[in-house]
């Protein structure tokens, strides 16, 4: 599942998120700090990651401007690249950059976004993509590029920065648990060609040795599947009852009614008890990048 805002007008023109540009330029200005402070260092953006407890590919998006940086990754950078509190000191701002964009998503989606951003739990089962949360940026573009109708080269920027955002859940602290089911078929096509789909594995890879993902896999040949009724993703925000999230071409809808939710979540729990275990997995994965 990757719902993401539509970003187009009543009259067909795309439309960026309001304060979503003041946003943008504020981290690209920090992702400059970042890039100027670890040359400085002599470190590469992998040498920076490890130290750091990121991947690459984070890093990557970071100072590209692509990802807003969270507060625990400003200060380690700090600390460790010797920015003398300059990367700690954009912490304020970034933050209400951050808060004046996340109100302005379009309306049938400001819901599903303010609960994904509070939550506690979450649990994707994804029969046709890479769960959004997961997706390399370039797996992202290379989404948005082959969309039909062909979308604009603004609207493509716009959506994988949207779509990019989002993932700042995954280094928070607190983070979220995230359960996610993939099936096997979504990991065998390559989408955006060979070198966009083995980073996107190894992205994989990485996420799933996180303390707090569970990643499985539906392997092909099962014989029975719970999940043929389509993907979905089951959301825990804090102090408040899970909802559901049901998204199918262009048509999206939250579900909160108590009785619809708990069968979708007993629905999603024989999905996960079908699929291969985390560990086996993640060592499926592993074969997988090989042979690529």
């Amino acid at each position: 599942m990757t719902p993401e805002p539509s970003q187009n007008n009543a009259e067909g023109r795309p439309e960026p998120p309001e304060d979503a540009d003041g946003l943008l330029d504020l981290n690209r200005a920090v992702g400059r700090q970042v890039k100027l402070l670890r040359e400085r260092a002599g470190l590469t953006q992998k040498e920076l990651g490890d130290r750091l407890g990121y991947g690459e590919d984070l890093v990557s998006s970071l100072e590209r401007g692509r990802r807003t940086p969270q507060p625990e990754f400003l200060d380690a950078a700090d600390d460790l690249l010797g920015a003398g509190g300059l990367l700690k000191a954009t912490k304020e701002d970034v933050a209400r950059a951050k808060a004046r964009a996340r109100v302005r998503h379009p309306a049938w989606f400001r819901d599903y976004a303010r609960l994904e951003g509070e939550a506690v739990e979450v649990n994707d089962y994804s029969s046709h993509d890479i769960p959004g949360l997961f997706q390399t940026e370039l797996r992202a573009r290379a989404l948005y590029g082959m969309r039909t109708p062909l979308l604009d080269e603004t609207t493509i920027e716009q959506r994988v920065t949207s779509r990019l955002a989002r993932q700042d859940i995954l280094t928070k602290w607190p983070p979220p648990m995230i359960t996610a089911v993939i099936e096997e078929s979504v990991l065998r096509r390559p989408i955006g060609g060979a070198d966009v789909h083995k980073g996107q594995m190894g992205h994989l890879l990485a996420l799933g040795h996180l303390r707090s993902v569970e990643l499985q896999v539906m392997p092909m040949e099962r014989d029975e599947h719970a999940g043929m009724g389509g993907s979905f993703i089951l959301l825990t925000p804090k102090g408040k009852p899970q909802v559901g999230y049901v998204e199918i071409q262009d048509i999206a809808r939250l579900a909160t009614d108590a009785e619809e939710v708990r069968i979708l979540a007993a629905r999603y729990g024989s999905i996960r008890a079908q699929a291969l275990t985390p560990r086996e997995s993640l060592a499926l994965i592993e074969r997988m990048q090989t042979e690529l």
